[in-house]
């Protein structure tokens, strides 16, 4: 009797997944840098 296995991954399907998540990472935490960056310079212009 012949068992039925299933085929192993390949091991580079799981690096794009992995890559996008990332990069989204990094592009979040810029975006979120940025966003401070902002905030600073409103409240360093702010008219007193």
């Amino acid at each position: 009797m012949t068992t039925h296995r299933a085929p192993k991954p390949v091991a580079a399907d799981g690096r794009p997944a992995e890559r996008t998540v990332i990069i989204g990472l990094v592009l979040a935490v810029l975006a979120g840098l940025g966003w401070i960056a902002g905030m600073i310079y409103t409240l360093v212009e702010w008219p007193l």
